[in-house]
């Protein structure tokens, strides 16, 4: 678990140490095959042949970890992947990330790895979903699609040699708005076969980057063609009328389901849980059912509430196994 820096008093610290320590335990026994320390020697087989991958090391002729962390075999080779690292990218990872700079025929984009993503004119859907050449107009008009600021999903799509490339040839991929960016660690957030989740009883679209950014917002039915819109956005803007507005803003009731989302993520990664969209709706559903404000969600005793929570929902689903 991650140390917390909550204001409790002594009776939420008593409580909160015996969840984190149940759940510690109870975390132990699952992996306590697979889990090594610094130093730890790992089992291998010599006579079958051993490759030594990431985390790994040769001592006094044994394997030895050298970083804490899950062991995990592919055919020969052995290696440590470590519970708490930076992101490292792998092709077909689900990333959400934010445009730093429009650059000619590309976008480069910040994803929380060691330098920025590219997202090529050409690896992108256009809005108006026709498939062909990108011409000289299409760059000139990269702008209207994304810039600056903007925050937008893609897929991971390999390694060139100008660096991380990415790629949005589907509807399902592209800007994102009316909603809040949410940076955790990126090892809370598991690669999964669904990083999509369309929540609608909160009437919002909840998506799990890899990358560790997150994004909650106002639930958005792909359209084909929103070129227009895009590119006539700065006259819409001034030829609508307030009442127009009103109707294209974001509910208040949807608002407030964003934002008492967007807080159960931060009270996970705070508490170091992992991040998973059945888990974010129980602490949603905890708070409502509790009447809990959103604004009371991130104090220390909201705080403590989920870690029970957690206890119980873990050790209800150990005894189901």
């Amino acid at each position: 678990m991650r140390g917390t820096e909550l204001p409790l008093n002594q009776t939420q610290k008593v409580r909160l140490q015996r969840a984190l320590e149940k759940l510690e335990s109870l975390s132990s026994k699952v992996n306590a095959n697979a889990s090594v320390t610094v130093a730890d020697s790992i089992p291998v087989n010599y006579e079958d042949g051993v490759l030594k991958g990431h985390g790994t090391s040769e001592l006094n002729g044994e394997v030895v970890a050298t970083v804490c962390g899950i062991v995990e075999r592919v055919n020969k080779l052995v290696y440590v992947r470590a519970l708490r690292a930076r992101y490292k990218p792998e092709v077909g990872d689900i990333i959400v990330g934010r445009v730093v700079e429009v650059a000619p025929k590309r976008w480069r984009i910040e994803i929380n790895f060691s330098q920025d993503a590219v997202l090529m004119l050409s690896s992108m859907n256009l809005p108006d979903g026709i498939q062909r050449r990108r011409t000289a107009l299409d760059e000139l008009n990269m702008r209207s699609i994304f810039e600056e600021s903007d925050v937008v999903c893609a897929e991971v799509r390999g390694f060139q040699h100008d660096g991380l490339h990415l790629q949005a040839r589907s509807q399902k991929y592209g800007k994102l708005k009316r909603g809040q960016l949410l940076t955790v660690p990126p090892y809370l957030v598991k690669r999964r076969k669904q990083h999509f989740h369309n929540l609608e009883e909160y009437g919002i679209d909840l998506i799990l980057g890899c990358n560790g950014f997150i994004w909650v917002g106002e639930h958005v039915v792909a359209a084909d063609d929103i070129v227009e819109e895009q590119i006539n956005k700065s006259e819409q803007q001034t030829t609508m009328s307030l009442e127009e507005q009103e109707q294209v803003s974001t509910p208040l009731e949807i608002r407030q389901y964003i934002c008492r989302t967007a807080n159960a993520i931060r009270v996970l990664s705070t508490l170091g849980f992992i991040v998973t969209v059945e888990v974010i709706m129980e602490i949603v559903d905890l708070s409502c059912s509790m009447n809990v404000d959103i604004h009371e969600m991130l104090g220390s005793e909201f705080c403590v509430l989920v870690a029970e929570k957690e206890v119980e929902r873990r050790t209800l689903t150990k005894k189901m196994r």
